[in-house]
């Protein structure tokens, strides 16, 4: 196909997209994608349930514990609750109201059967610090064995060798 100056030649190009994209339409975007629209509503889902367990322990004047705590559904049971501590002393302070928090969830609108109190393992602390038993501290020079290996290579070396005068002051440098 030739193309002559008098013949009209129209390209289409498909529009440009918007880059003023707002973050609703992101959100539609996760909900419609395949993997990622699963844990959108995960997530969604999960803040729900905070928010929930939020305002129970408020009505029990225990808000204050609700930043300590992270809330998930037992996997394989959607009515049982699975509540992760920061401190034993949480989970046994929760253990005490487990049924008012049942109940007090219930009114809220969220149905749990039971409610599983788990305390979340520390953190180590991976703190380097330098041994302080003098048992350890390593020998400055040569042990024998190393001083006499030395010795016999100095032996065997011409006595115009480089070599051999860096053996010679190695043994001069690391003797005990």
């Amino acid at each position: 196909m030739s193309l002559s100056p008098a013949t009209p030649f129209f390209m289409n190009f498909a529009r440009k997209p918007s880059r003023n994209h707002s973050a609703h339409d992101w959100m539609e975007y996760l909900r419609e994608s395949n993997g990622l629209g699963g844990i959108l509503a995960k997530t969604e889902d999960l803040a729900k349930l905070k928010t929930k367990l939020h305002k129970a322990l408020e009505s029990l004047d225990l808000g204050h514990l609700s930043p300590k705590i992270e809330a998930g559904w037992r996997s394989g049971a959607q009515n049982e609750l699975f509540l992760l501590v920061s401190s034993a002393s949480i989970g046994t302070r929760l253990q005490q109201i487990l049924p008012s928090l049942i109940n007090e969830l219930s009114n809220i609108g969220l149905s749990c059967k039971a409610i599983k109190i788990k305390v979340k393992p520390a953190s180590p602390d991976w703190e380097v610090k330098p041994r302080q038993n003098p048992g350890n501290i390593r020998p400055k020079g040569l042990n024998e064995v190393a001083k006499q290996s030395w010795q016999d290579l100095l032996e065997k070396l011409p006595p115009d060798s480089d070599l051999r005068e860096a053996v010679e002051r190695l043994l001069q440098n690391k003797s005990k």
